[in-house]
């Protein structure tokens, strides 16, 4: 088989190549054979000739940056213009003390790179990340855009759209946060023992829909069936101006998590002032926030019910704060979502993922354009 690829961390303007191996060495084998067992050969294959760009590494990305580098990608390239703060060292754990002052993704990279040396991990640590073009992130399997204002996160996901690159982006903020996901089109299968009812070929949901199906016998007389579907996304653009799916009842609609007017808001609190609400700075933001959340709420076709002032006041206080644990499970969930679609094994995230701490949920909710559907 192919020599393996060897860990190497470079410095400055991303300019790494995929891995130049495409088969999997004995010893990769080896090392991976739990995951291999779990979702395939070919799965592992694709994971370990992917290349990853994650922009900023705080303490979501450290979380999704450990998660993708111990499961065996093939190449990292962390993003990151700024420099190591104090605040940093609360919640991340690829720095320390003595880092303060260095870039944020070149003090983060050595630890990276031991966790795993058969990964090659490179950082970019200059700025403008917003204004790069598609030609840019075609060299990527996967675009991931973490702590991101909402102008920053709608020009990368309309240039890796462009560049045809799954495009993923993630906040924490205190105890809440969120995991939205453009993947374009993208194709999966599901595995399945086959049943006596045929799967027809044609659309299933609003988004997803069955493209072919094979079947397999197996020892003992039983079938597998393996079923091809393909989910089709929106950018984020679109998704923020959009409904809850029209056939809701009303208390469905009740039902809906408070986190989602609450990120909707803080970014239309962006698009609006150019900057995050900070009511210890600026004592009107608190209202301004709250008009924020109710023209979210509006945008979303969700009832009045759906703002609780008590609600964004705790929102708002948790903006810019950064909790390990909400960073850990929202990074092992947008990390698995990755993995799921570089295996294209599991049905994937579609589209937006919320997560409330108070309450230890994540729901999801598929908001996209739903007249272009009627």
């Amino acid at each position: 088989m192919s020599s393996t690829m060897e860990g190497v961390i470079e410095n400055g303007t991303a300019a790494v190549s995929q891995p130049v191996t495409d088969e999997i060495s004995a010893e990769e084998v080896a090392l991976y054979d739990r995951q291999i067992r779990l979702w395939g050969m070919d799965a592992q294959a694709r994971m370990r000739n992917a290349h990853i760009l994650l922009v900023t590494i705080k303490a979501l990305g450290n979380e999704i940056a450990k998660n993708l580098v111990l499961a065996g990608i093939g190449a990292i390239t962390v993003h990151d213009a700024e420099t190591m703060t104090q605040e940093d060292l609360g919640a991340q754990f690829f720095v320390d003390d003595g880092m303060v002052g260095l870039n944020r993704a070149e003090a983060a990279a050595p630890a990276l790179q031991k966790l795993n040396p058969r990964v090659k991990v490179s950082t970019d640590t200059t700025g403008g990340i917003e204004s790069r073009g598609a030609e840019y992130y075609k060299q990527f399997s996967v675009v991931i855009a973490t702590e991101a204002d909402f102008a920053t996160l709608i020009s990368i996901n309309n240039a890796c759209r462009e560049a045809g690159v799954a495009f993923y982006a993630g906040a924490c903020y205190g105890l809440y946060g969120f995991v939205f996901a453009d993947l374009v089109k993208h194709q999966f299968v599901i595995e399945r023992e086959k049943s006596n009812v045929e799967t027809k070929i044609g659309g299933e949901t609003r988004t997803r829909s069955i493209v072919s199906t094979t079947t397999k016998k197996e020892s003992g007389g039983k079938f597998t069936e393996f079923v091809t579907k393909e989910e089709v996304y929106c950018p984020l653009e679109q998704a923020v101006v959009s409904q809850i799916d029209k056939t809701w009842r009303p208390r469905k609609r009740k039902g809906v998590s408070p986190v989602l007017p609450a990120v909707y808001g803080l970014w239309k609190f962006q698009q609006t002032h150019g900057r995050l609400p900070d009511p210890y700075e600026h004592k009107e933001d608190t209202k301004l926030f709250m008009a924020s959340m109710h023209d979210a709420r509006n945008t979303l076709g969700l009832p009045l019910e759906n703002v609780d002032p008590s609600f964004a006041i705790s929102f708002l206080d948790s903006v810019g704060a950064e909790l390990s644990p909400v960073a850990a499970i929202l990074g092992g969930m947008l990390a698995q979502g990755v993995i799921n679609f570089l295996g294209k094994r599991e049905q994937p995230l579609q589209n937006l993922l919320v997560f409330d701490g108070d309450v230890t949920s994540a729901p999801i909710y598929c908001l996209r354009p739903q007249e272009d559907e009627e």
